[in-house]
């Protein structure tokens, strides 16, 4: 598809328009949720999803218990998109595991963890590895597939998280072993490696992973060169624009990551009209797509071993035994709380004495303002 010169350019200042008002990677995520927020239910005072979050800011975390469950795709996405800044996805391709954390004494919800299938190319990991990935011998793939698990959302409700470091919660009841007996009784596995990256690496030199040693260690930063995505009301306007253009979809129905092709579609159809028409504005339209990608974020990224000191070996199929090391024990569940509370304990007495503890729940609704990049 070749549009006219006309078109082509209206086009492209549609795309220029649209992103130049965002010079940081906050004002990009912020402007897709509240796109979001506008497509929420509505829900009757006393039954919303909130009601069920904790709230009780008073207790102490060595009087804290917590017990985890899975929940359905479609209740587990309403409600962390409450949470969360990023736009939750309702699918994710592989496995998928959606689990709630609970807080058991006043049985409310403090946080939502969801594992998926890891991605196949990642520079860390190579190097956690020795190599990357044979990702042509299947019976290494079927290995690697076997032992590794990725941490998609491990999100806190606020401000449990701001008093009492959830974030750190979760993230550390994923590296335990009963975490790890669910997926593998789910799908006769043997997982030993689990990893996850930070929502932020090029805006923040740290996370809600640093510290956390021996559960969560890092390992680098991933790579990121893309150039990001229109969303809401802007995107919808835009592709129904090319179909009239078109005379239909410019994608094929049917096909995998749907909104994402059409949108590297509708990119490229404006660089080669551009550049069949006016090779300036090509040049131009390049330069400044590939200055925006500064929205898109190299991430932070962490990997736990479960305690066992011979993953590597095991997932390059040089050893079919995992064998536990020295601090094996620290990751049943009850220790990763113990870990937890010791650490929670420091942070909510420094906000007691400070008069810092936050009581109000954070939750994205049209016209918030909440703090994306904390």
């Amino acid at each position: 598809m070749i549009l006219n010169q006309q078109d082509a350019e209206w086009a492209m200042l549609y795309f220029t328009n649209y992103f130049a008002q965002f010079d940081r990677i906050d004002q990009y995520i912020k402007e897709q949720k509240l796109e979001q927020v506008k497509d929420f239910p509505f829900q009757l005072p006393g039954m919303a999803d909130e009601d069920d979050f904790f709230n009780d800011f008073g207790i102490l975390p060595e009087n804290m218990n917590f017990d985890i469950q899975e929940m359905d795709n479609d209740t587990f996405t309403r409600i962390l998109n409450k949470v969360t800044s990023h736009t939750a996805m309702a699918s994710i391709p592989g496995k998928a595991i959606r689990i709630i954390v609970k807080e058991t004494n006043t049985n409310k919800i403090v946080g939502f963890i969801r594992f998926g299938s890891p991605m196949m190319n990642s520079k860390p990991r190579n190097e956690v590895l020795g190599r990357p990935l044979k990702t042509q011998d299947k019976v290494e793939m079927k290995r690697f597939n076997h032992a590794a698990i990725m941490g998609f959302t491990i999100v806190p409700t606020q401000p449990f998280g701001y008093n009492y470091l959830g974030g750190k919660l979760l993230a550390a009841i994923c590296c335990s072993h009963r975490i790890k007996k669910l997926i593998d009784d789910k799908y006769n596995t043997n997982i030993c490696l689990f990893e996850t990256t930070s929502l932020y690496g090029s805006s923040k030199s740290s996370s809600q992973y640093d510290g956390m040693k021996p559960y969560l260690r890092f390992k680098g930063v991933t790579e990121s060169n893309f150039i990001p995505m229109l969303h809401g009301e802007s995107f919808t306007k835009i592709n129904d624009w090319f179909k009239e253009k078109n005379g239909g979809p410019i994608v094929k129905d049917g096909i995998s990551s749907r909104k994402l092709t059409t949108h590297h579609a509708m990119i490229n159809i404006i660089q080669s009209s551009l550049k069949k028409h006016n090779e300036h504005l090509y040049n131009k339209f390049v330069k400044f797509l590939e200055d925006k990608k500064s929205l898109t974020e190299k991430k932070r990224f962490y990997v736990s071993d479960y305690g066992y000191e011979n993953v590597p070996d095991y997932i390059k199929g040089k050893t079919d035994k995992l064998k536990p090391g020295f601090h094996y024990d620290k990751f049943s569940f009850e220790n990763v709380i113990k870990w937890w509370q010791k650490i929670a304990t420091k942070r909510y007495n420094k906000l007691v004495a400070n008069e810092m503890v936050r009581n109000d729940l954070e939750i994205w609704t049209e016209g918030a303002d909440i703090q994306i990049i904390r």
